[in-house]
């Protein structure tokens, strides 16, 4: 293999496809960037095994032929030469790497260990603006779970049907549900897909207005995103009926300003954070909201302005819960729904159902 092609090209996909590489494994091919070269296009891949990213750039193609580079230390060191033209060759298990009057050498694995990835991702698809997109991996991803004790809850829930589509995710404690209008679509989806591939994808967005296609197959996701391809293992199982979870009526519900609110449970988590339950107590009453966290620290005692209609409640939930769902909402006023101080908080939006967050309160003893 012998190519010639532009440092900042070679850098902007380097830093792409490294993201697939894994970190955690006795296996160096899955720590390496597969280098394919024919045609004058230069072919970047890497695979973890769960996720993988490819992505094809110009160059100068004097040799073909393909062999895997250290992920690591090659997107490291290609992020070094941006602004310089590169000349690689792979010769005896090393690739060569000229630039300017240098040159610098690394080892290299054969290609045909690199694992063969499926791209022919395309038996059904769904359609929608790239920020939609976004923001449903934004108000639906931190909710997933973060142990292996039950894999499918460390995805997402992805529903596609009558041109809308559906994000759920939750870890036992709190349940996030979010819904867009789709473009398009093929035919109505149902899949579970890691949530560390969506917030791949999403850094991957750039340009808000773009229209994105999601290709799904058996068990396996693809999308492209300006040239960079992304495919992804999807979790095989059942996903818990999240009908069953959320309550059908509230004997209490309040209306109120959002950014108010947050603003006060950020105030009041920094002393609960101090604590090891990170517990904050809502009492709701009258026009008033009371939020108090106490703690052997000290005690917060904060206030914010409510609508309330049915019963008055004292609840406590965590902290952090309650925050993360919070600062995921760009709406101005919230629903805040319960049904007393053992069951759980569902916060919605003012109008409609766009989104839907359900915290499971905390027990404390009197």
């Amino acid at each position: 293999m012998k190519i010639i092609c532009e440092g900042i090209e070679l850098s902007d996909a380097v830093m792409k496809v490294v993201k697939a590489c894994s970190t955690k494994t006795t296996n160096p091919i899955l720590e390496s960037i597969k280098l394919s070269a024919e045609n004058d296009v230069l072919t970047l891949l890497a695979t973890d095994g769960e996720i993988s990213i490819e992505k094809k750039i110009r160059a100068e193609v004097h040799e073909e032929g393909a062999v895997c580079v250290p992920g690591k230390y090659f997107s490291d060191f290609i992020k070094k030469l941006e602004n310089a033209q590169i000349v690689m060759s792979a010769q005896d298990e090393k690739l060569n790497i000229k630039y300017g009057d240098s040159e610098s050498s690394i080892q290299v694995l054969s290609a045909e260990d690199f694992p063969a990835i499926d791209m022919g991702v395309n038996e059904k698809h769904f359609s929608l603006l790239a920020k939609d997109l976004k923001e449903l991996i934004a108000k639906t991803t931190f909710c997933c779970a973060q142990d292996d004790s039950r894999p499918v809850l460390k995805g997402c829930l992805i529903e596609a049907k009558e041109g809308t589509v559906t994000f759920s995710a939750l870890d036992g404690y709190r349940l996030a549900v979010a819904k867009k209008n789709l473009a398009s679509m093929s035919g109505d989806v149902r899949i579970i897909c890691p949530a560390r591939t969506l917030n791949e994808i999403g850094r991957m967005i750039s340009s808000d207005e773009d229209e994105l296609e999601v290709f799904v197959q058996k068990n396996r996701l693809l999308v492209s995103i300006d040239g960079t391809v992304l495919t992804s293992r999807l979790y095989e199982g059942e996903f818990i009926n999240i009908s069953n979870i959320v309550p059908k009526s509230f004997s209490t519900e309040i209306a109120v300003n959002k950014n108010a609110l947050e603003e006060s449970v950020e105030r009041a988590a920094v002393l609960a954070r101090t604590d090891k339950n990170s517990i904050l107590t809502f009492d709701i009453r009258e026009s008033n909201m009371a939020i108090t966290s106490n703690t052997s620290l000290g005690r917060v005692d904060e206030s914010v302005k409510i609508l309330l209609e049915g019963k008055d409640v004292v609840i406590s939930l965590n902290s952090k819960y309650i925050g993360e769902c919070l600062s995921s909402i760009g709406e101005e006023t919230v629903r805040v729904c319960f049904n007393g101080a053992v069951s759980p908080c569902v916060i919605l939006p003012a109008q409609g159902d766009s989104f839907l967050y359900l915290i499971l309160p905390v027990r404390t003893t009197a």
